[in-house]
């Protein structure tokens, strides 16, 4: 095992988007040294020459790369936020160089999809949670990293750039992993929660991305406020059905990742996922919106991978079900919003047995 010198400690952190690079600025206003990669070795160059990532203005310690080995050979702590779709190739690229020494902590909110060559996904075989796969999930199958974890909760990015206050939970089976990203990550305009349930907690990030979509269509055709709430509390019940289904706990959903982040997201412009549902109430197409979006929109895929799980599970999932009619042009807007006005919903919380519920 090689042996880590904490006096030189520099902190990795893997993509230059708007959310990794707000990160960075944040490790770096703790005074952390900061490598921050990003893999176009020509805008690694002009990054590190004009000191502007995805419009902020970086720190001074803050050290540009687009070598994924220098990243594993010189930082213990790594914090990967990139998309999704890009997280296995990049993680099974710098697997070689990552030791069990190694902290992992991944700011990626969309599940990894794979199935092999000889696979078929199909009435017989049906999607399931063994096709799909957490961002943890795929570290574990890719790395020797034993010390995972992730954060998520309401982080605007352009919020985070301005100094705005702002909290993030911290979740991880290893309470190391936890109070390192506290030690890294707190400061008095960002609070760090922990949690132990790594899987509800990357759940809460990825599923809100869909009711995030719904939440941007109603202010799109200006149903307001009222329909808005309905509809952010109505997809708060359809996460903890799919979520707990998943392997996620209850809880994880009642907190900052859950309630906190969805309010985020369902209720700015800033959130890539609203602004996809609210440029699509405003007549875009799909196609048109995904081109023009510098930064990838999670909540398109992860409609489509839920509601094939919710069909292979038997979970209710009808906002989930008619986005994707939304999504692949098979209902409009506003017959999507007046089929959840009709549809039959048994009660408004059933997940929380009551002190009624326990009597009987």
């Amino acid at each position: 095992m090689v042996l880590r010198n904490i006096s030189e400690e520099v902190i990795g952190v893997i993509g230059a988007g708007s959310f990794g690079t707000a990160i960075a600025n944040i490790l770096s206003e703790n005074d952390s040294k900061v490598l921050l990669y990003v893999r176009d070795p020509k805008r690694a160059k002009k990054t590190s020459r004009e000191r502007i990532s995805s419009g902020q203005k970086l720190g001074q310690n803050i050290e540009m790369t687009n070598d994924l080995k220098s990243i594993a050979d010189r930082c213990e702590v790594i914090f990967p936020v990139i998309p999704s779709a890009n997280f296995r190739d990049m993680i099974s690229v710098i697997s070689p160089y990552l030791h069990p020494y190694h902290v992992l902590i991944h700011g990626t909110k969309g599940f990894d999809f794979f199935i092999s060559e000889r696979e078929e996904i199909n009435t017989e075989n049906p999607l399931s949670r063994e096709h799909i796969k957490t961002v943890s999930e795929v570290i574990k199958e890719e790395t020797s990293v034993l010390r995972v974890g992730c954060m998520a909760g309401p982080n605007l990015a352009k919020e985070l750039d301005a100094r705005k206050p702002a909290a993030t939970v911290i979740a991880s089976h290893f309470d190391e992993v936890i109070n390192i990203g506290q030690r890294l990550l707190k400061n008095d305009r960002f609070m760090i929660y922990g949690s132990k349930d790594l899987i509800g907690i990357e759940l809460c990030g990825i599923l809100k991305n869909i009711i995030a979509i719904g939440a941007g269509s109603i202010s799109g055709i200006g149903l307001g406020e009222n329909a808005k709430s309905l509809f952010i509390s109505r997809g708060l019940v359809e996460m903890v059905y799919i979520g707990t289904a998943l392997g996620g706990n209850l809880q994880a959903f009642l907190g900052l990742a859950g309630i906190g982040d969805l309010i985020a997201t369902c209720t700015s412009k800033l959130s890539r996922n609203f602004t996809v549902g609210y440029r699509l109430a405003k007549g875009e197409t799909l196609e048109e919106i995904t081109t023009s979006m510098e930064e990838v929109a999670e909540g398109i895929k992860t409609v489509k991978i839920v509601k094939e799980l919710a069909e292979t599970y038997h979970i209710k999932a009808p906002i989930t079900n008619v986005l994707y009619k939304i999504l692949h042009n098979e209902m409009t807007i506003r017959e999507a919003h007046t089929y959840l006005m009709n549809f039959p919903f048994r009660a408004e919380i059933d997940f929380i047995e009551s002190e009624e519920d326990k009597t009987l």
